[in-house]
Parts: C-alpha cells; structure tokens; sequence
C-alpha cells in the first residue's frame, strides 16, 4: 500500500457521504476514508443535529491518499463524476444545505486544483445550470458516528433516500 511516502488530505461534500465514501474508496492510492461533518457553527454535531439542516455542516468525506499513486486532481475527477454540482443544497431526494457540493481545501494548491477544475467544468458545456460548489478552506470536522462509516461495505446502501417518500438516512 503506497510508496512509503506521506499521504495527503482532501474533503468533499456530495450529498449523502455514503455512497460518496464508497466511490472515492475505489479508487487505487485512496488510503482512507472517514465520514463526518464539515463547514458549520456548533461543537461536535450529532447526526441528528446534522439532519436538521439548521447547523451549516455538510456531510462530508475526509480522504486520506497516496499522490503519488492518485493525484488531487483525480480525485476532484471522481468527485465530478459522482454528483449534480448545479444543484443547490440538495442531490436527488436529499434536500438541506447537508447535502451541497463542495470542496474544502487543505491547502493552496488544493484551492488552486479545485478552482481551475470546476472553472474547466463550467466551460465543458455539460451542464446546462451553472455549477453551484463551493470551494472554502477546510473547516473543523467531526467524524460521523461509527454506523455511518464505511456504510456501503456494511451492506447498506449507497443512495440515502428511502425510494418513493423522498426522506433521508442519511
């Protein structure tokens, strides 16, 4: 696993941080995953506290990689690959600002990566909406309660909405 070299950090929000997690954990360099709560107001949210949209967290994935096995710009690749960045505070049945897009950068090249990336997205012509990530610095983050890590592998499933109420899990 890896060249013995430091690993770096990369968080991302998606919409609901299961199937997110799953899909960075697929990648070759990815070390680790943990998921959690980034970019709101209160001491050590709950999931609960999270779900009620009034916190300003976002669920997130912190990535642990190898860059020299996966780069950060592979990384914003897949991160494009597996949501609507042009929807606002929401990603198919899961609504609330827990559920934006966004990126939270650990450091100036991160930021630098990130803005050029999405600026890249904007002008491919593949959305028709503008793209509404956002790109801040990395905020505090709270790890998620054990049950949320590693959900998919658990035998849970990847989207977070119960099909036919548009309710969510997570």
């Amino acid at each position: 696993m890896g060249t013995g070299k430091e690993t770096e950090t990369a968080t991302f929000g998606a919409g609901c941080f299961w199937g997110v997690e799953a899909a960075f954990r697929e990648l070759e360099g990815v070390v680790s995953t943990v998921v959690g709560y980034s970019g709101g107001t209160t001491d050590n949210p709950t999931y609960e506290d999270v779900c009620t949209g009034v916190t300003g967290y976002a669920e997130v994935v912190r990535v642990e990689f190898d860059p020299f096995q996966v780069s950060y710009d592979g990384l914003l690749d897949r991160f494009w690959e597996i949501h609507d960045p042009t929807t606002l505070n929401r990603q198919g049945a899961d609504v609330g600002t827990q559920y934006r897009s966004a990126v939270f950068f650990h450091t100036a090249e991160q930021e630098a990566s990130a803005r050029a990336s999405r600026k890249t997205l904007r002008q491919s012509g593949r959305y028709d909406l503008p793209i509404v990530t956002e790109i801040t610095p990395a905020a505090e983050f709270y790890m998620a309660e054990d049950y949320h890590q590693k959900y998919v592998e658990k035998g849970g499933r990847a989207a977070c909405a119960r099909p036919g109420d548009g309710s969510s899990n997570a």
